[in-house]
């Protein structure tokens, strides 16, 4: 069984923020080694400066998150646990914030509804890729995780600013963002120019409502229009959406570190481009890495499953007394 203190993964995941470049250094969180990827090999995460920024603003939100964490576990426990939603699946309304300086920033209605789309498509597994996942990890594959995706409304601001850090400025009218809608009972995403190569961040569950939904860069969202290769099918949206749903990277932000899901081999670290497999960890047993699952780092052609466990974790948060009960059974 994966374990590791909540408490060290709290500190590692509260916003996870992927980007296509990162020059931070590695660093030691509780004296455990993070594992941080060198400049320019592909998506990274860059979330410790945000993290902290929002501990310290947030006294309680390290309780809230160990809450979760414990209700999370014992609905994991559960032999009932893969029945959460047998009698329905999650509708998820969706509202879509527009922030652009430049027409091509301007994301068209089409390329919105793109990511909509790819969004149930990977969440049902009814994506074309989905039969690509190697025999050996036939058997804990998730099949469709329960959750539909229905876009809401489009909100579209012109504003002056050439680009957006991962400091939430985007998410609050004041600051010359968009105010995020109905977060207890809507999915909010804002498509925007990220600085620093940034794709994406998410807010856990456990989080402020004020700033709670996922961020994607213009140039990667959705799977047509203004995407950019090799992040161009959409996968930016999964990957965080995942986050959104408290799944942790699969590596677990530690050299062999925890995902908090059983079913999911222990990486070594992050997995960048198109592995080829078998990619065989190092850590204890030398697992073959999952490096096609979603809560990796690879490139977006080579991401298409989530776990049976990570589907359960995933539903966790739906269930009455979870974190995200607000959301309606159909």
């Amino acid at each position: 069984m994966k374990k590791i203190s909540f408490y060290l993964l709290s500190g590692v995941m509260f916003f996870a923020s992927c980007t296509k470049v990162d020059n931070q250094k590695p660093a030691a969180i509780n004296g455990e080694a993070v594992a941080i990827a060198s400049p320019l090999q592909g998506r990274t995460c860059g979330s410790m400066e945000v993290l902290q920024a929002n501990l310290a603003a947030d006294p309680g939100l390290r309780k809230r998150m160990d809450d979760i964490e414990n209700f999370t576990s014992r609905i994991m426990a559960s032999p009932d646990a893969a029945r959460l939603l047998a009698d329905g699946t999650i509708e998820i309304p969706v509202v879509v914030n527009v922030l652009y300086s430049s027409a091509a920033e301007n994301i068209s209605d089409a390329q919105i509804n793109s990511q909509i789309t790819v969004l149930n498509a990977d969440f049902k597994a009814m994506n074309s890729d989905y039969g690509n996942t190697p025999t050996l990890f036939q058997s804990v594959l998730s099949g469709n995780v329960g959750v539909s995706f229905v876009l809401d409304k489009i909100i579209r601001k012109a504003t002056t600013k050439a680009s957006w850090r991962t400091d939430d400025a985007m998410k609050k009218s004041k600051r010359g963002g968009i105010d995020p809608t109905n977060p207890t009972t809507e999915l909010n995403l804002w498509s925007c120019n990220l600085s620093g190569g940034i794709l994406g961040y998410a807010q856990f569950p456990g989080g402020s409502t004020a700033t709670d939904g996922v961020v994607i860069d213009n140039n990667a969202f959705g799977n047509t229009g203004t995407v950019t290769a090799p992040y161009d099918k959409g996968r930016t949206a999964t990957h965080e959406v995942g986050h959104w749903m408290n799944l942790r990277h699969i590596w677990g932000d530690a050299n062999c570190g925890s995902d908090l899901v059983n079913d999911t081999p222990t990486h070594n670290a992050a997995n960048f481009g198109c592995p080829a497999y078998p990619h065989y960890s190092t850590c204890t047993g030398t697992p073959v890495e999952m490096t096609m699952n979603y809560m990796d780092y690879t490139d977006d052609a080579c991401m298409y499953m989530f776990s049976a466990g990570q589907k359960t974790r995933m539903q966790a948060v739906f269930a009455t007394g979870g974190p995200r009960a607000g959301f309606r059974v159909l």
